[in-house]
Order: structure tokens, then C-alpha cells, then sequence
């Protein structure tokens, strides 16, 4: 029997799990680490303390199943999207990750939509701020010692990868969400590099993310365990990696909640929004799109009230979500406590209460923070049903996927019955089936699915009567962002 790990490089932690051929998860391990927030535009990682954090999971793993360790064969990635990583001509990075969640670089993206006006009808997508080629400009503006020792620029999941098998590279999938990448095409948009004045050489090739990038080096192996060797594939950036651990390789609809949320819908040709206010990123799987949704703020507004009410566990918000009434009595909670993306991309916007009284409770409090974070979600689905896309059910992914509460908000105001994956862990499973397609067990990312991705019997369906309601709601919460928006641009 052979066996895979799949490496979960996320926002707030690192996964690793490993995976049997036939699908069986073997284990688990998992370590945090922090976003340093300098102000409330700021957000950066010490990129070297994610590798060793990385490479603690896999010393767990392969302490605890030493046996298995010589039938590992491939280790694959999923990891957070968008995140500058700048290394020097020793390959040393120049300063911590600028990650996706930075605001900073507002103005450079001003700068890049005045000099190129045609820019998103090259990339397919609204530059947002924590996007690399506008935090690398940014860079340019304020930190120019810094951008001068720039030898190579990549996303966070690649250096990892490169600290375990010593070779450079990203995949379309993440290079996609980089900003300055032609999606249609699926290549380094050069003619964008030239218009800004940026040297195409510290851009890293690219490939497709099955295809093995090098083997886990010596270095590697004593620090973790692994055996040298071993074969380590490019992966692909978390979204897209997701979505193949829901087991959606053709048309559907997910709804994620990590630290921030996603809807996401795969499609066989590249679609985008006239408008731009979703995204269009190359997937992990050849000759296919994912149409995503991106709202900064999911689970991580969840948990700001949790540690505000100083509740025990997420099960315990849960059981008291359930208890409130649906509109939990006419409050709302516009989620935008990091800024939003998907509609208004904005990174001034903040967060809001609509409607508290002497009536509400704790209760009411978190049955409205979820509500909010899925009618953020509506407002993709109505962008998707504009441009013809139509659904009648929903994978619920990540955090939505374990709680009833977030299951039937979903339900009815999403209008889809809603279906879960029996594996919990699904970025790392779908960057195990990366590894596994890449070294030969499956043929293709469809056959894997097909083997290892099991669904729960278990459907939520929508409520007629709730989804009424819900519509009514939708329409007042559509409201609150452009009554609130001159508001946000004057406190931030």
C-alpha cells in the first residue's frame, strides 16, 4: 500500500495528514502560528517560522506511523493564495510575507490601474490589496533597500516546497491569484511586467500542480523524518486544492468558511464577471476555471465574538445559535471586520451591528454574526445567477460543514440543499490526491475523487418559509455597506 501526505498551509495554521491510496486517513497533525499586525492595515508572517512549524507536523506524522514511513510516495501542498514571499541571490527572504489579509497597497493598485487600463481584461479579476504584485510594488514605494536584494519573488506554499526539495516553481492555480498572471492563457502576464517596469526574471516558472517538482532533500529528511527521496509534487493554492478535496471536479457549488469564506463554482472555460467583482483562477485541474467568490472575513469574525463572549467552544455557539429565531430578532451583522472583497472590494469597510436592543442576547449575537457571514455568500450567488449559473445544491466546506446552525443558514438562504464530505480535513486531502495523481496511483484528478471522496447521507434542505424570509433579510443586508460606505472611507 502506498501512502501520501498532503500539507495544508493555511492562514492561522499548518496541516499535515496522511493519507492511504485507497483514501483511508491515517493521521493528523497540526501547529498555529500568528499574523503580525503592526496596525490595522498590516499582515505578515515570518515565513521561516511557517516552514519549521510545517516541518513539526511532519516529524509528528512520521514519528507516530514510523512504520509507513518508507511507503510514503508523494507529499503534495495547499496553501493560503496571494502572499508576497521575497528571497535574496542566497535565497535567504528579504523580509517577513506580505500575506493576503494586508491592506497597505491601496494606492499602488490606483498606480496600476492608471498605467494599465486594460489590466483586468489580461488577468480576469479586480486587483485587491495583500495580492502580490501589489504588495511588491508597495515594496518598491517603501522599502526600496528591500526591493533591491529582490533575487526571486513566490507564494507562501512554494517556499515551503522549496525547503523540502530544493528546486523553485508555483503552479497556474496560485500564480493565478497573484495579480499579474494572464488567466486565459494560463502564463506570466509579461506585457503587465513591462508596462510597470518589473524585472520578469525574479518570477518563478510554472507548472502544472501535479507534476513533481523535485524529492525531499537531505536537510528535509533529518528535520523531519521523511525519507529521502521522497517525491514532492508543485500542489496549488488553497481555494482551488479545496475544492478537489469536496470531490467537485466539474460543475457545482461550494461553500466554504475557514478564516476567511469562499463560494466557489469550477467551469470548463474561462468565465469572469463583467463587473469583477468575483474571482477567475486557474484550477488544479487542466483546462478548467474556478469562479470564486472571496469574502475576507468567515469563520475569523466567528471566532472575534467567541473570544468576546468568552465562550467555551464553537459546538457551545452552535447549540446557542440554534436556539435564536432566524433574523435573530432583525439584527444584522455586516462581517467586514478586515475589510471585503467580493462585492466591493474595499479595504476601508468594517464591521457592523444593525438593530441591537435591549432584547437581544448572546444567543441572537452569534446567530447573526453566521447569518452575516453567509449572506456575504449570497451576494457571490447572485453575481454567479447573473452571469447564468444555476444550482440546486451546495457542498458545505470547512467550518459551515460542522455546525447544524451554519448548515441550515446556508440551506435556505442559499437556496441549495446542502451536502458535506465524510473527510473533515479537505485541503489537505485534495493536496495528498495532487501527490497521488502526480506519482502515478490514479490517472487523473477525476479518478481519485472518485475513489477516495465520500459524501455524507446526511442532506440539509432549504426551508420554503425560511427562504422568504431570508430574501427579505438579504434585500435590508445588501443595504448596510453602501449607507455605511462614506462612513468606513473617513475612520480607517
Amino acid at each position: 500500500m502506498r501512502y501520501f501526505i498532503g500539507v495544508d498551509i493555511g492562514t492561522s495554521s499548518v496541516k499535515s495528514l496522511l493519507l492511504s491510496e485507497s483514501g483511508q486517513v491515517i493521521g493528523i497533525a497540526q501547529r498555529e502560528y500568528d499574523i503580525n499586525k503592526a496596525d490595522s492595515l498590516c499582515a505578515e508572517q515570518d515565513i521561516d517560522s511557517l516552514w519549521l512549524k510545517t516541518a513539526e507536523t511532519l516529524s509528528e506524522l512520521t514519528g507516530r506511523y514510523n512504520s509507513l514511513r518508507q511507503s510514503i510516495s508523494g507529499i503534495g501542498f495547499s496553501g493560503q493564495m496571494h502572499g508576497l514571499i521575497m528571497l535574496d541571490k542566497n535565497n535567504i527572504p528579504v523580509r517577513p510575507a506580505i500575506i493576503w489579509a494586508d491592506g497597505r497597497s491601496r494606492d499602488e493598485i490606483n498606480f496600476i490601474e492608471r498605467v494599465i487600463p486594460d489590466y483586468r481584461d489580461i488577468t480576469l479579476n479586480s486587483l485587491s490589496t495583500g495580492f502580490l504584485i501589489a504588495s511588491l510594488l508597495w515594496v518598491r514605494e517603501h522599502e526600496p533597500d528591500n526591493y533591491e536584494k529582490i533575487n526571486r519573488v513566490m507564494l507562501p506554499k512554494d517556499y515551503i516546497r522549496f525547503k523540502m526539495c530544493s528546486e523553485f516553481g508555483t503552479d497556474y492555480s496560485d500564480a493565478s491569484g497573484t495579480g499579474i498572471f494572464d488567466t486565459a492563457k494560463r502564463t506570466w502576464a509579461f506585457d503587465i511586467m513591462r508596462r510597470l517596469d518589473i524585472d520578469s526574471k525574479i518570477f518563478v516558472d510554472v507548472h502544472d500542480s501535479c507534476e513533481i517538482a523535485g524529492r525531499v532533500n537531505k536537510e528535509c529528511a533529518d528535520l523531519t523524518g521523511l525519507t529521502e527521496g521522497v517525491n514532492v509534487v508543485f500542489g496549488g493554492g488553497d481555494t482551488l486544492v479545496q475544492a478537489i478535496g469536496n470531490g467537485l471536479t466539474n460543475n457545482g457549488l461550494i461553500s466554504n468558511i475557514g478564516t476567511a469564506s469562499q463560494l466557489l463554482c469550477p467551469v470548463s472555460e474561462a468565465l469572469y464577471d463583467k463587473n469583477f467583482r468575483t474571482n477567475t483562477f486557474c484550477h488544479v485541474i487542466n483546462n478548467q476555471w474556478l469562479l470564486t467568490g472571496a469574502n475576507l472575513n468567515g469563520g475569523i469574525a466567528l471566532k472575534w465574538l467567541k473570544n468576546i463572549l468568552q465562550a467555551p467552544d464553537y459546538d457551545y455557539m452552535n447549540d446557542l445559535a440554534l436556539k435564536s429565531e432566524p433574523g435573530a430578532k432583525n439584527l444584522f451583522f455586516l462581517p467586514y471586520l478586515n475589510g471585503e472583497r467580493t462585492p466591493y472590494n474595499d479595504p476601508k469597510a468594517r464591521g457592523v451591528f444593525l438593530g441591537l436592543s435591549l432584547e437581544h442576547s448572546r444567543k441572537d449575537l452569534i446567530r447573526s454574526v453566521m447569518e452575516g457571514i453567509i449572506f456575504s455568500q449570497r451576494e457571490t450567488l447572485e453575481i454567479f445567477t447573473q452571469m447564468g449559473l444555476k444550482f440546486s445544491s451546495v457542498i458545505s466546506s470547512g467550518g459551515g460543514a460542522k455546525s447544524e446552525a451554519f448548515k441550515s443558514i446556508i440551506a435556505s438562504v442559499l437556496k441549495c440543499k446542502v451536502i458535506t464530505n465524510s473527510i473533515t480535513e479537505q485541503g489537505c486531502t485534495g493536496a495528498a490526491i495532487l501527490a497521488a495523481v502526480g506519482t502515478g496511483s490514479y490517472s487523473s484528478i477525476n479518478e481519485a475523487c472518485n475513489e477516495i471522496i465520500k459524501f455524507d447521507e446526511r442532506i440539509t434542505y432549504p426551508d420554503e418559509k425560511l427562504m422568504t424570509l431570508y430574501d427579505e433579510l438579504f434585500a435590508k443586508f445588501h443595504k448596510i455597506y453602501p449607507a455605511n460606505k462614506d462612513l468606513f472611507a473617513d475612520s480607517v
